[in-house]
Protein backbone atom coordinates (compact mmCIF):
# COMPACT_ATOMS: atom_id res chain seq x y z
CA UNK A 1 0.00 0.00 0.00
CA UNK A 2 1.35 3.82 -1.25
CA UNK A 3 2.56 5.63 2.18
CA UNK A 4 0.34 9.01 2.12
CA UNK A 5 1.31 12.50 1.95
CA UNK A 6 -0.80 15.81 3.07
CA UNK A 7 0.55 18.57 1.15
CA UNK A 8 -0.71 21.83 2.55
CA UNK A 9 0.15 25.07 0.86
CA UNK A 10 -2.13 27.82 0.18
CA UNK A 11 -0.37 28.18 -3.47
CA UNK A 12 -2.07 26.11 -5.69
CA UNK A 13 0.92 25.70 -8.46
CA UNK A 14 2.85 24.58 -5.94
CA UNK A 15 1.05 21.92 -4.52
CA UNK A 16 0.33 20.55 -8.23
CA UNK A 17 4.14 20.55 -8.78
CA UNK A 18 4.81 18.39 -5.43
CA UNK A 19 2.07 16.67 -6.01
CA UNK A 20 3.13 15.24 -9.29
CA UNK A 21 6.65 14.40 -7.78
CA UNK A 22 5.38 12.42 -5.23
CA UNK A 23 2.48 10.66 -6.90
CA UNK A 24 5.15 9.86 -10.09
CA UNK A 25 7.73 8.54 -6.48
CA UNK A 26 4.90 5.91 -5.81
CA UNK A 27 2.87 8.31 -2.87
CA UNK A 28 -0.69 8.34 -2.45
CA UNK A 29 -0.75 12.68 -1.94
CA UNK A 30 -3.28 14.31 -0.61
CA UNK A 31 -3.79 17.96 -1.35
CA UNK A 32 -5.13 21.03 1.28
CA UNK A 33 -4.82 25.24 0.56
CA UNK A 34 -5.72 26.31 3.32
CA UNK A 35 -5.09 25.72 7.30
CA UNK A 36 -8.57 24.35 8.07
CA UNK A 37 -8.77 22.51 5.31
CA UNK A 38 -5.14 20.48 5.87
CA UNK A 39 -6.26 19.87 9.62
CA UNK A 40 -9.52 18.20 8.56
CA UNK A 41 -7.85 16.06 5.73
CA UNK A 42 -5.52 15.01 8.04
CA UNK A 43 -7.93 13.52 10.47
CA UNK A 44 -10.10 12.23 7.83
CA UNK A 45 -7.33 10.54 5.82
CA UNK A 46 -4.70 10.01 8.40
CA UNK A 47 -1.58 10.83 6.25
CA UNK A 48 1.70 8.85 7.23
CA UNK A 49 3.57 12.19 6.62
CA UNK A 50 2.42 15.79 6.21
CA UNK A 51 4.45 18.48 3.88
CA UNK A 52 3.81 22.21 5.16
CA UNK A 53 4.11 25.75 4.11
CA UNK A 54 4.63 28.59 6.66
CA UNK A 55 3.19 31.47 5.32
CA UNK A 56 -0.89 31.16 4.41
CA UNK A 57 -3.55 33.49 5.07
CA UNK A 58 -5.81 33.69 7.77
CA UNK A 59 -4.39 30.70 10.16
CA UNK A 60 -0.04 30.06 8.68
CA UNK A 61 1.83 26.96 9.13
CA UNK A 62 3.32 27.56 12.55
CA UNK A 63 -0.56 27.13 13.99
CA UNK A 64 -0.87 24.69 11.75
CA UNK A 65 2.15 22.66 12.81
CA UNK A 66 1.05 22.78 16.83
CA UNK A 67 -2.39 21.82 16.38
CA UNK A 68 -1.28 18.61 14.38
CA UNK A 69 1.15 18.32 17.36
CA UNK A 70 -1.97 18.24 19.28
CA UNK A 71 -3.51 15.32 17.20
CA UNK A 72 -0.47 13.43 16.33
CA UNK A 73 2.92 12.07 16.34
CA UNK A 74 2.65 12.55 12.34
CA UNK A 75 5.99 13.36 10.99
CA UNK A 76 5.61 16.99 9.89
CA UNK A 77 8.17 18.80 7.28
CA UNK A 78 7.92 22.49 6.71
CA UNK A 79 8.43 23.22 2.71
CA UNK A 80 8.95 26.87 2.67
CA UNK A 81 10.32 30.19 1.20
CA UNK A 82 11.34 30.96 4.43
CA UNK A 83 14.62 30.39 4.97
CA UNK A 84 16.47 32.40 7.80
CA UNK A 85 18.21 30.50 10.46
CA UNK A 86 15.54 31.99 13.24
CA UNK A 87 12.43 30.45 10.65
CA UNK A 88 13.93 27.05 10.62
CA UNK A 89 14.90 27.05 14.83
CA UNK A 90 11.24 27.98 15.18
CA UNK A 91 9.68 24.89 12.96
CA UNK A 92 11.62 22.62 14.80
CA UNK A 93 11.13 23.82 17.97
CA UNK A 94 7.85 23.90 17.84
CA UNK A 95 7.42 20.25 16.26
CA UNK A 96 8.49 20.10 13.15
CA UNK A 97 10.83 17.03 12.30
CA UNK A 98 12.36 18.48 9.13
CA UNK A 99 12.58 21.97 7.50
CA UNK A 100 13.40 22.48 3.70
CA UNK A 101 13.75 25.87 1.72
CA UNK A 102 12.34 26.35 -1.45
CA UNK A 103 13.42 26.03 -3.97
CA UNK A 104 14.89 22.46 -3.33
CA UNK A 105 16.24 19.65 -4.89
CA UNK A 106 13.32 16.89 -6.11
CA UNK A 107 15.45 14.11 -5.37
CA UNK A 108 16.56 15.84 -1.75
CA UNK A 109 13.06 16.21 -1.00
CA UNK A 110 12.18 12.43 -1.45
CA UNK A 111 14.84 11.52 0.38
CA UNK A 112 13.88 13.51 3.35
CA UNK A 113 10.60 12.27 3.02
CA UNK A 114 11.58 8.73 2.78
CA UNK A 115 14.16 8.58 5.78
CA UNK A 116 11.43 10.11 8.40
CA UNK A 117 8.73 7.75 6.78
CA UNK A 118 11.41 5.01 8.00
CA UNK A 119 12.49 6.44 11.18
CA UNK A 120 8.41 6.75 12.56
CA UNK A 121 5.88 4.38 12.93
CA UNK A 122 2.36 4.75 11.75
CA UNK A 123 0.51 7.90 13.17
CA UNK A 124 -2.57 7.34 14.85
CA UNK A 125 -4.14 10.38 14.68
CA UNK A 126 -7.39 11.33 17.17
CA UNK A 127 -9.66 13.84 16.90
CA UNK A 128 -11.35 13.60 20.08
CA UNK A 129 -10.39 11.96 23.31
CA UNK A 130 -12.24 11.00 25.88
CA UNK A 131 -12.03 10.03 29.61
CA UNK A 132 -13.96 9.07 32.67
CA UNK A 133 -16.47 6.72 30.84
CA UNK A 134 -17.48 10.07 28.41
CA UNK A 135 -17.74 12.70 31.38
CA UNK A 136 -14.36 14.45 29.92
CA UNK A 137 -14.23 15.09 26.18
CA UNK A 138 -11.40 17.14 24.68
CA UNK A 139 -11.54 17.89 20.70
CA UNK A 140 -8.67 19.11 19.17
CA UNK A 141 -9.93 19.66 15.55
CA UNK A 142 -12.64 21.97 17.33
CA UNK A 143 -10.20 22.83 20.74
CA UNK A 144 -13.10 22.66 22.58
CA UNK A 145 -13.68 20.60 26.24
CA UNK A 146 -16.62 19.23 27.07
CA UNK A 147 -16.92 18.38 31.23
CA UNK A 148 -20.34 16.61 32.52
CA UNK A 149 -22.02 17.77 29.24
CA UNK A 150 -20.93 21.27 29.92
CA UNK A 151 -18.92 23.35 27.27
CA UNK A 152 -16.00 24.86 28.98
CA UNK A 153 -14.25 28.01 27.33
CA UNK A 154 -10.93 27.79 27.97
CA UNK A 155 -7.77 30.65 26.71
CA UNK A 156 -5.81 29.40 23.74
CA UNK A 157 -3.32 29.24 26.22
CA UNK A 158 -5.64 26.78 28.37
CA UNK A 159 -6.42 24.25 26.11
CA UNK A 160 -2.35 24.47 24.99
CA UNK A 161 -1.71 23.22 28.48
CA UNK A 162 -4.35 21.00 28.84
CA UNK A 163 -4.03 19.28 25.39
CA UNK A 164 -0.19 18.58 26.39
CA UNK A 165 -1.77 17.39 29.56
CA UNK A 166 -4.22 15.36 27.33
CA UNK A 167 -1.67 13.76 25.18
CA UNK A 168 0.92 12.49 27.63
CA UNK A 169 -2.05 11.56 30.36
CA UNK A 170 -0.87 9.34 32.94
CA UNK A 171 2.60 10.21 33.17
CA UNK A 172 3.90 13.19 34.44
CA UNK A 173 5.00 16.36 32.34
CA UNK A 174 8.05 18.75 33.60
CA UNK A 175 7.35 22.12 34.15
CA UNK A 176 9.74 23.16 31.79
CA UNK A 177 8.52 20.40 28.97
CA UNK A 178 4.67 21.52 29.35
CA UNK A 179 5.68 25.21 28.96
CA UNK A 180 7.60 24.68 25.66
CA UNK A 181 5.52 22.35 24.27
CA UNK A 182 1.99 24.09 25.00
CA UNK A 183 3.85 27.87 24.32
CA UNK A 184 6.92 27.07 22.06
CA UNK A 185 10.55 27.54 22.76
CA UNK A 186 10.15 31.50 23.04
CA UNK A 187 7.85 30.51 26.29
CA UNK A 188 10.78 28.61 28.34
CA UNK A 189 11.43 31.44 31.00
CA UNK A 190 7.25 31.64 31.46
CA UNK A 191 7.59 28.84 34.14
CA UNK A 192 6.15 31.05 36.94
CA UNK A 193 3.40 31.54 35.10
CA UNK A 194 2.74 27.66 35.10
CA UNK A 195 0.89 27.29 37.92
CA UNK A 196 -0.78 30.50 37.71
CA UNK A 197 -2.47 28.66 34.43
CA UNK A 198 -2.85 25.65 35.80
CA UNK A 199 -4.94 26.94 38.55
CA UNK A 200 -7.34 28.64 36.11
CA UNK A 201 -7.95 25.20 34.25
CA UNK A 202 -9.02 23.80 37.92
CA UNK A 203 -11.07 26.06 38.19
CA UNK A 204 -12.80 25.79 34.93
CA UNK A 205 -12.42 21.77 35.39
CA UNK A 206 -12.30 20.52 38.30
CA UNK A 207 -16.03 19.95 40.80
CA UNK A 208 -13.51 21.06 43.49
CA UNK A 209 -10.06 22.69 42.59
CA UNK A 210 -8.71 22.38 46.17
CA UNK A 211 -9.29 18.27 45.20
CA UNK A 212 -8.23 17.93 41.52
CA UNK A 213 -9.70 14.57 39.93
CA UNK A 214 -7.91 15.38 36.85
CA UNK A 215 -4.63 17.42 37.13
CA UNK A 216 -2.74 16.50 40.00
CA UNK A 217 0.47 18.11 40.89
CA UNK A 218 4.11 16.12 41.14
CA UNK A 219 5.66 18.17 43.41
CA UNK A 220 8.77 19.77 42.46
CA UNK A 221 8.48 17.94 39.26
CA UNK A 222 5.00 19.15 37.04
CA UNK A 223 2.17 17.99 36.27
CA UNK A 224 -0.08 14.99 35.34
CA UNK A 225 -3.81 14.52 33.88
CA UNK A 226 -5.40 11.70 35.39
CA UNK A 227 -6.93 9.25 33.06
CA UNK A 228 -10.12 6.73 34.36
Amino acid sequence: MAEKILVIDDEKPTVQIVSMLLARRGFEVFKAYCAQGGLRMAYHHQPDLVLLDVVMPNTDGWEVCKRLREMSDVPIIFLTARGNAKDVVKGLDIGADDYIVKPYDDDELVARIRARLRRSPRPNMSEELVFNRGEFRINFMNREVWVKNTHKHLTPKEFNLLAVLVRNAGRVVTRNELVTEAWGEEYSDAIDSLKLYIHYLRQKLETNPQQPEYILTSRGVGYRFIKR
